[in-house]
């Protein structure tokens, strides 16, 4: 079906809902290489980026509760790609080897999403969707 054709076409948690879907759905393909879902690979590219990384502010990059980060990172942890150094109340995530070997083949993933939606959408619709979407998000979170 077309979502033209939906009678929820022009309403925005619609529309945004049928969009995640879409680009979930090639993030998804597109990471599958890592052996990762999305979310995963960019935690990783988080701590990755900046060793002794507090949890609490890869949530805030991600945008995700404290608790969905935290069982996000035990897994990743369990599969040997992060450790964790808890001081007091902070938890500093740093990469493992695994994780620091994975890194190439998650920036050509991105990388490779990136080039997918781009060649639908376009370079220039693309930027000025991804630029209203922050915006919007912004607005509407405040």
């Amino acid at each position: 079906m077309n979502s033209n054709d939906s009678p929820y076409c022009n309403c925005l948690f619609y529309s945004v809902n049928a969009l995640s879907r879409q680009i979930t759905k090639m993030a998804e393909e597109e990471f599958a290489v890592t052996g990762l879902s999305p979310s995963y690979a960019f935690i990783l590219m988080s701590v990755n980026k900046k060793p002794g990384i507090l949890s609490g502010e890869v949530a805030k990059i991600m945008q995700l509760t404290p608790s969905t980060i935290t069982r996000l990172i035990e897994k990743l942890e369990q599969k040997g790609y992060i450790t964790r150094e808890v001081s007091g109340k902070f938890s500093l995530l740093y990469p493992t080897k695994k994780s620091l070997a994975i890194e190439k083949t998650i920036t050509k993933a991105w990388q490779s999403l990136y080039t997918r939606y781009v060649e639908v959408l376009g370079e220039k619709e693309s930027k000025v969707l991804t630029d209203k979407v922050i915006y919007a998000n912004r607005k509407l979170g405040s």
